[in-house]
């Protein structure tokens, strides 16, 4: 078609005019074709973040993720891939921990910055698109993620820090598919000490909490449906 339409101008237009109008046309078809977005991560930097108490520093490796090399966010941890189009992953961040009144240099200088772990991204491959997944009851601090396709378990911990629940969460879904209450949190000073990162089996799809030195419980999901598998029931084969 293109090609027709020049052979249709040459009996009318100069030639140094025809290569302008050709340059023209292929130029838009060009810049009609999307290019492609690519995704990719920065290399592992040490940093410290503070315990619950903030009096002991803890080890954190952080490294960047890049969006058409432009910074998006920083993260912890490996991803997990959902899809071959989305993946998740922990979001790391700093905040500025100075009081009101503090040398203004220091503050400069990044002396009162602080690493903090946050929640979990969601990413897009194909829009680029970087987003907070919303996951109820999840702690930053004392809350360990377990993924398994696009469900995510973890014990939770209410806001005012007196229940833990055993949560099951599904990528999409407002509300948890599980949320069944664990017990009181022990309130340990260090990261992830509410309860060890559940466990997950695939056939049938099972998921087990333990917590503490509480006897283990079992769930089993099918189809967002969520039954307790009875402690004297034998795991299946």
């Amino acid at each position: 078609m293109l090609w027709q339409s020049l052979s249709m101008l040459r009996k009318f237009l100069p030639i140094w005019l025809l290569m302008f109008v050709m340059v023209c046309m292929l130029g838009s078809q060009c810049a009609a074709v999307a290019k492609p977005h690519v995704i990719t991560f920065g290399k592992w930097i040490s940093a410290k973040w503070p315990n619950a108490t903030g009096q002991k520093l803890i080890d954190l490796k952080v490294r960047a993720l890049f969006v058409d090399t432009r910074l998006k966010e920083y993260t912890i941890g490996n991803p997990h891939e959902l899809t071959d189009r989305l993946f998740v992953v922990r979001r790391a961040f700093r905040v500025n921990d100075a009081l009101p009144g503090e040398n203004a240099d220091a503050k400069i200088n990044g002396a009162y910055w602080q690493w903090q772990r946050g929640g979990w991204l969601l990413v897009d491959r194909l829009t680029r698109r970087v987003s907070q997944l919303n996951l109820p009851e999840f702690d930053p601090f004392y809350s360990t993620a377990s993924w398994y396709r696009d469900y995510v378990a973890y014990c939770g911990v209410s806001e005012d820090g007196k229940k833990l629940y055993a949560v099951v969460a599904q990528v999409g879904r407002r509300k948890p598919i599980l949320k069944k209450d664990a017990g009181a949190p022990s309130g340990g000073d260090e990261p992830d000490s509410e309860c060890p990162a559940p466990t997950w089996e695939r056939a049938p799809v099972r998921v087990t909490f333990q917590h503490g030195d509480d006897p283990k419980v079992v769930f089993s999901i099918r189809s967002r449906v969520v039954d307790v598998v009875n402690d004297a029931e034998e795991p299946e084969e």
